[in-house]
């Protein structure tokens, strides 16, 4: 029983701390969308506004789905995928320290999917 409620606090704090900071970084792009200023860097060849609207995705309503717990498994995935096209594209050139943040994101959102939000969740509910 320890064990197990140990266990479902370390996920929340986990699945809830990990959003709360990549919200530091989708916040300022929300507000860039929402202000109608669409210039963002194009790295998968889509558009300067699409992409901006995909990382807003990713970094800010999907974080959002995250913490509340709410259709946890499905919100990791546009996160997952932006911190890999953050690494691997907009960062291919540049020094691992440059990509380590977006990997660490990118391992920590896809253990969240693979265990689920956990008992602390809406999803639980």
């Amino acid at each position: 029983m320890k064990n197990s409620l140990l266990a479902s606090v370390g996920l929340a704090i986990l699945r809830i701390g990990a959003s709360a900071m990549m919200l530091t970084h989708g916040f300022p792009k929300f507000q860039k969308l929402i202000s109608g200023d669409f210039q963002f860097a194009n790295p998968i060849g889509i558009g300067e506004s699409p992409s901006l609207f995909l990382t807003v995705i990713g970094e800010f309503i999907a974080p959002i789905m995250i913490i509340v717990g709410y259709k946890t498994r499905i919100a990791t995935i546009p996160t997952i995928l932006t911190m890999l096209v953050a690494a691997f594209i907009v960062h291919r050139a540049d020094a691992f320290g440059q990509k380590e943040l977006a990997l660490l994101y990118a391992v920590v959102f896809t253990a969240v999917f693979l265990v689920g939000p956990g008992k602390y969740s809406v999803d639980k509910r």
